[in-house]
């Protein structure tokens, strides 16, 4: 057990539909570039680690892809990098994944994300892409192909939002996956498969005001935000649960989540695979050398609520360390300590 598992054997959390005798499986996988090789092979290797995709699709099945362009255009990544390199779920990975869903059986293949600009598919290599694979890139702002959106609920105990509005797709397709990059982020410390869902609601159903390009309904106020945001993650992973987490962390950055403040460059090379997104982000938070129970106000957790302790607390699956099986690699071998975003 490394340093950062030593001290967890505290009280654990179960899923709901998850015996107490089992664990679930977090697979790690190193990737030294984006080479399109390189990257489906280990993406394969992270699925089999995991089971494989049998009890995630079948065959004939729609399958949603959420991948994380937050910011679209708005940013300039560092000189010398693309924002796919840097802050961004680079469309290798995504490639990879649809390729092997493919094979899987899946029918239909959506990607989603709620973009910031019209030119965040194509200037990301996401057009190209889908093309390649076949698959169908959806807008989550607007409600196309549909003439309005529809609404999830959340279910019983919902903190903050009772329903989400999305569009049809979300509500319709037989599996969901969330692709997100490995990232450090302000107000909620880390930002990986769950926080990634803070992209399917459309931001003209969620700001505050006209002059607000981001959902700041989803903050809230002043310090109301520490509370209010990992809540509204937890309430849009009941109301969208993730079949299957994967996460890109091959090349990313520290200090932030977009370019600002102590952002910075780092190549972690490695890839990370789960089917229970809460012990996913747990394993991917332990290897960027942070406690994944660790309370505020502590990093990475420094200005807002752990949402995997909250997570675990709603038995949506475990951040405990010492309950989750990790294949493949350890963390140790693949930890890279990150320094928390500090300011914007």
């Amino acid at each position: 057990m490394g340093a950062v598992a030593a001290g967890l054997l505290v009280a654990g959390c179960q899923p709901k539909n998850r015996s107490k005798t089992s664990r679930p499986r977090v697979a790690i996988a190193r990737a030294a570039s984006y080479d399109r090789d390189i990257v489906r092979q280990q993406v394969e290797t992270l699925l089999d680690g995991i089971g494989g995709l049998d009890d995630v699709i079948a065959s004939g099945d729609r399958v949603a892809i959420k991948v994380n362009l937050t910011g679209g255009t708005f940013f300039e990544p560092p000189a010398g990098l693309s924002a796919t390199e840097s802050y961004l779920t680079h469309p290798e990975v995504v490639r990879a994944l649809c390729e092997l869903l493919r094979d899987a059986g899946a029918r239909d293949l959506f990607i989603v994300e709620a973009v910031y600009d019209e030119e965040s598919y194509p200037l990301f290599g996401y057009e190209e892409m889908a093309r390649a694979v076949d698959a169908i890139l959806i807008d989550l702002n607007t409600p196309a192909p549909y003439s309005d959106f529809g609404s999830v609920p959340v279910g019983e105990g919902w903190f903050v939002y009772e329903d989400f509005y999305v569009n049809h797709i979300l509500e319709e397709v037989d599996a969901f996956v969330s692709v997100a990059k490995m990232k450090c982020h302000f107000e909620c410390g880390v930002t990986h498969s769950m926080k990634n869902l803070i992209g399917l609601a459309p931001v003209s159903r969620y700001r505050l005001g006209e002059e607000h390009w981001w959902r700041s309904a989803f903050h809230g106020l002043g310090d109301e935000t520490k509370s209010r945001l990992p809540r509204v993650i937890l309430d849009l992973n009941r109301a969208r649960p993730i079949h299957l987490a994967l996460i890109d962390g091959i090349r990313t950055t520290e200090g932030g989540e977009v370019p600002r403040g102590s952002f910075a460059p780092v190549e972690p090379g490695v890839l990370f695979a789960g089917k229970d997104p809460v012990a996913t982000d747990a394993v991917a938070t332990a290897a960027m050398g942070f406690d994944p129970t660790i309370e505020p106000p502590n990093a990475p957790f420094l200005r807002g609520d752990n949402y995997l302790n909250l997570a675990c607390d709603l038995a949506l699956g475990t951040n405990r360390l010492e309950e989750i099986e990790v294949v493949s690699n350890s963390i140790d071998d693949v930890m890279y300590k990150f320094e928390p975003s500090h300011r914007m």
